[in-house]
């Protein structure tokens, strides 16, 4: 089963996940970020999913996890919590 290890920013708007893209791609760190800003529990860790398989994220979040292209930040991607930021930096 293929893995891949992500981490994200959720917020609850499109308006504030394109705020925080930009700073991102200004070279604000992305942990910095989401330890502030993200309403998810992996905010702790930096946004940190940690390993995931497929299926275990809603699928617009899993579609970027298994679907794009690595090392590069998606999004603004809505699911039912919010607009997420999303980093994939490992797939096997």
């Amino acid at each position: 089963m293929p893995l891949a290890m992500a981490r994200h920013i959720l917020v609850k708007t499109r308006e504030e996940a394109e705020k925080l893209l930009q700073r991102l791609k200004k070279g604000e760190p992305f942990d910095k970020l989401a330890k502030k800003y993200s309403t998810c529990n992996s905010a702790k860790r930096g946004g940190d999913l940690g390993e995931v398989s497929p299926g275990q994220m809603v699928k617009p979040i899993d579609n970027v996890i298994f679907r794009k292209p690595i090392k590069k930040v998606h999004g603004p991607v809505k699911s039912q919590f919010g607009f997420h930021l999303v980093e994939v930096y490992f797939r096997d």
